[in-house]
């Protein structure tokens, strides 16, 4: 039996080595389906903890929000500034300041702060070059998005459709990417006194879902959230348009290994018709032929797998490099085992039918095939 299985397996290594070129293509689309998933994955996971990150940055205590807000989105009908003295007349709260946040071209955002209250909430921005905005033109960045778009202090930056002087770069981790003074961005979103979030400071970390509990029933319909609350919702699970956009993603993933690999096994099972009938016309049985063509499809979505999570670390040099600002990819362990067995039961799948075919033929037309 030992014998057997080795004379098994080298024949399905021979089969494999005999079309290096259809191998190779198969093995390929294999490894950019395990790509897509880990990348899509990596993507998500990065996004989210960076922004959480960048929350906790903040030093707040308390998030509030507008109405109709989601946890990664915000809401087009922003909210007054007239809240920050009513919040900070509240027990416990001693510090408050609130932000506009405008969205730019794919992933980027432009926050307006009110840089007094933010530097005694969070202890400020480390300028790595340069020093914080001044004039109602000035701009300044984090350093990922300079690098990024080559810039450095004295560059000019437009944006918004507005022309920005960049006056300081900063190191990341706090609050935002790219920020602008509070009232010049609210009066360019045509916002003027409105706000896109508040943050709050309370003398006491403790105290702070006693204060969220006490505003909730004061602010009826505003999603407010203790900072601990908040980054723990950033995750995939909670956030229902990632989690489904990942399924689908996958699912096209899947269907592309399926009809990659079922072209491939069925063109291998009529290219090798001749080959099937000499082994049925010498005893072999259907497990057995179904074995040898499962066996290889098996060597070709293993080989495949780990050829998809090595191009992956490719697609997280490219993110990091290439658009560093705008998204963040991690390397998410815990899902190599799920896209591998995803790629493989995609490939078996697609092995079914062309194998299925090798079974049933006729020994006596499979001898005459030409």
């Amino acid at each position: 039996m030992r014998l057997r299985l080795n004379s098994i397996d080298r024949f399905v290594l021979s089969n494999v080595s005999y079309r290096p070129v259809r191998t190779f293509l198969s093995v390929f689309a294999i490894a950019v389906e395990v790509t897509m998933i880990l990348t899509l994955v990596g993507v998500s996971y990065g996004t989210l903890d960076s922004t959480a990150r960048r929350a906790r940055g903040v030093g707040a205590d308390i998030m509030v929000r507008p109405p109709g807000s989601s946890i990664i989105g915000l809401s087009s009908a922003p909210m007054p500034d007239l809240l920050i003295p009513m919040l900070l007349k509240q027990p416990h709260v001693t510090l408050a300041t609130g932000t506009v946040v405008q969205p730019l071209a794919g992933f980027d955002t432009v926050t307006g702060l009110d840089l007094n209250s933010f530097t005694k909430m969070s202890g400020g921005f480390h300028f790595l070059e340069g020093g914080p905005f001044q004039k109602d033109d000035d701009i300044i960045v984090d350093e990922y998005y300079a690098r990024e778009k080559h810039l450095h202090v004295g560059d000019t930056v437009p944006l918004i459709n507005h022309v920005w002087h960049l006056s300081g770069i900063f190191e990341s981790g706090k609050l935002t990417r790219i920020a602008v003074k509070l009232p010049v961005l609210q009066e360019l979103t045509g916002n003027p006194n409105h706000l896109s979030q508040i943050y709050l400071k309370v003398d006491n970390p403790k105290n702070a879902h006693k204060v969220v509990s006490a505003l909730q029933q004061k602010m009826p319909g505003y999603p407010i959230y203790t900072m601990e609350e908040f980054t723990s919702l950033l995750t995939v699970s909670s956030v229902e348009l990632l989690r489904n956009f990942i399924g689908v993603v996958i699912g096209v993933a899947v269907i592309v290994g399926f009809i990659v690999v079922y072209m491939a096994m069925y063109t291998a099972v009529l290219e090798r018709t001749r080959e099937i009938g000499i082994l049925k016309a010498m005893g072999a049985s259907a497990g057995l032929i179904l074995t040898l063509l499962l066996k290889e499809t098996l060597v070709l979505a293993s080989s495949g797998a780990l050829a998809g999570i090595i191009l992956t670390y490719g697609t997280q040099w490219c993110m990091q490099h290439l658009v560093p600002s705008s998204l963040t990819q991690e390397t998410v362990y815990a899902w190599w085992p799920i896209a591998g067995c995803i790629a493989i039961a995609g490939a078996l799948l697609g092995a079914i039918v062309p194998a299925m075919k090798a079974i049933n033929q006729d020994v006596t037309q499979a001898l005459a095939y030409e």
